[in-house]
Parts: C-alpha cells; sequence; structure tokens
C-alpha cells in the first residue's frame, strides 16, 4: 500500500540564503516570500541551520521573553545568517512518511522541515500547513485507494462496502474473521487522507458440516 511521504507535500522552489547573508537579505527573504523562516546553506547547498522569524525579531531587539532557540545564543551585534541561525538544523527526507515528520516537528517544536538529500543538500521544505494538505483529498480518491490497495490487492476482502465522507471512513459488511477486521480497520486508517475509521464489519458464520459450498455466480 502506497505511504504519503515528504515528497508528496512538499515545497521545492525553496528560498535559502547563504551562511554570509546579511540581515536585511534575511528579512527580505522571509518578508518577500511570506515566509516564517528559510534555510541557511552553504556553497554546496548543504543546510546548516534555519533562521526564523523569532531569530530576527530578538536581533531587532523586540524583546521575546523566552530563551533563545539555538544551542547557543546569538549576540546582540549578530548581522550575519551564520551569527543568527539555530544550528544544527532539524531536517528531513523525501521519503519520510508524514506521520513521522509531524511527530517529528512537534517533538522538536519547529513549524518548518528543510527537506534533505542524502548528502545533505537541499531539495525541499515542508511545513505544518503542508502536512494538512492530504486531508484535503477528495473523498472518492480516498476510497478508491481504500478499495483498491487495502481490501482488494492487500486484504482480498471483495464484500466489504466502504463509504467516505469528509476524509471518515465506514467500512461495513461481511468477513471472514474478526482479525480480519481489525487489519482492515488498521490499514484503511493509513490511507493517505483519513480522519477516522469506523468499523461496522462483522465475521460472517461458519457454513454448518457438510453444507455444499454455494457456487460463485460470474
Amino acid at each position: 500500500m502506497r505511504t504519503w511521504q515528504v515528497r508528496d507535500v512538499m515545497t521545492t522552489d525553496v528560498v535559502a540564503v547563504a551562511e554570509e547573508a546579511g540581515y536585511r537579505r534575511i528579512v527580505d527573504a522571509v518578508a518577500g516570500r511570506r515566509v516564517s523562516g528559510v534555510p541557511v546553506v552553504d556553497l554546496d547547498r548543504r543546510v546548516v541551520g534555519v533562521v526564523s522569524e523569532s531569530d530576527l525579531l530578538h536581533r531587532a531587539g523586540a524583546g521575546l521573553r523566552r530563551p533563545w532557540p539555538s544551542r547557543r545564543r546569538a549576540p546582540v551585534d549578530a548581522l550575519t545568517a551564520r551569527d543568527l541561525m539555530t544550528a544544527p538544523a532539524v531536517t528531513t527526507y523525501g521519503d519520510t512518511a508524514l506521520v513521522d515528520a509531524a511527530r517529528r516537528m512537534d517533538r522538536e517544536r519547529v513549524r518548518r522541515l528543510p527537506v534533505v538529500d542524502d548528502l545533505g543538500r537541499l531539495v525541499g521544505i515542508v511545513t505544518r500547513g503542508d502536512l494538512l494538505r492530504v486531508h484535503l483529498r477528495p473523498d472518492e480518491d480516498i476510497r478508491v485507494d481504500v478499495v483498491r490497495e487495502v481490501l482488494h490487492r492487500i486484504l482480498a476482502l471483495p464484500d466489504v462496502r466502504v463509504e467516505v465522507r469528509d476524509g471518515v471512513v465506514t467500512l461495513a459488511g461481511p468477513v471472514p474473521r474478526r482479525a480480519s477486521a481489525v487489519h482492515a480497520v488498521r490499514l484503511a486508517g493509513q490511507v493517505g487522507g483519513v480522519v477516522r475509521v469506523v468499523d461496522r464489519l462483522h465475521a460472517a458464520p461458519a457454513p454448518a458440516p457438510g453444507t455444499p459450498a454455494t457456487p460463485a455466480t460470474g
């Protein structure tokens, strides 16, 4: 079953600044693109840090009443991205599952994750809003994925009925055993865009001994 990954929702047109970029150049990048922060890259475009709006406001003397987010406190006369940035940067990869990226954002208390390749070079950026975009998928697209990938390809449960409304998936109908229902609910919940799964499945009663099988109809 296809798992939605960071590369499916990330922005590839990323504004970044060099380590030597001055304060006004960084402010222009943040304000001009209406973003809350920018990655800082070296000459090989490897991500070495991130400068956020909070970092810039601290330098401007906004008097934020909280600890500096970097592992080192930037000097009040910081003028370049190297001085201002939070380092090391919290990054992710394009093949990271969206749920794992969301957990990393929450754990690290960041609003964005620069996306890097195996060499640490910047290839994109993903924000909290990007992670939520998967929940804007049309209900019919979600239903098709649940039917085709979960019920037909993985579990072979063709008799299960699927209804999707506002991202809520309802599974109804007979399954061979209760364990099949548990698997169906779990896998359907992993489909991109699914908000919740309603379980209306029931285990079909086993045929009585000696009962002939019902011939399949085409």
